[in-house]
């Protein structure tokens, strides 16, 4: 009773709610139940989604409405997602320097293209990549970046010496 005390009743319903909640979702041994589970206590989840066995940290805090999973992302076993401040996993694209407007655009409408869907984009600026750009789209990657292409010119170039 003295945590209760402590955290309040509201917060202690909230939690105990939670972990009810969350009960069939441990059961559920196949990703696409656990998917759909997870859809309707809040989470939006795209298509071709694969959860394993995924736990949640600090669920109680923002539910899962917190939780946005993009499109053909693979969460493996064990994977521990911490919801106290929410989460999205969608288009990551790192940058050597801050995009103009319309490089953004370009790099949305190709993305958009390609996915044939509506795609968040997560701008990363990393100088380290030198130019060019690594785009992450679900479990995919594609690294364009100068920096990849000189470790690979340097690597061949150890091969012909």
């Amino acid at each position: 009773m003295k945590a209760v005390s402590e955290v309040g009743w509201a917060r202690a319903a909230r939690f105990g709610l939670m972990t009810l909640a969350m009960v069939p979702y441990r059961v559920a041994l196949v990703p696409p139940l656990r998917t759909a589970w997870l859809r309707m206590l809040g989470a939006r989840i795209g298509s071709g989604v694969v959860l394993h066995d995924v736990r949640f940290f600090n669920l109680y805090r923002r539910g899962l409405s917190g939780l946005a999973v993009g499109d053909d992302c693979f969460l493996g076993d064990e994977c521990l997602l911490d919801l106290a401040e929410g989460i999205v996993l969608g288009a990551q694209v790192t940058l050597a320097e801050r995009p103009s407007a319309a490089h953004l655009a370009a790099i949305k409408d190709a993305l958009v293209a390609v996915t044939k869907k509506d795609v968040q984009i997560d701008i990363k600026v990393d100088p380290a990549i030198i130019g060019g750009l690594v785009v992450k789209l679900g479990s995919r990657m594609v690294d364009s970046s100068l920096r990849t292409k000189l470790n690979a010119i340097k690597h061949a170039m150890k091969e012909v010496s």
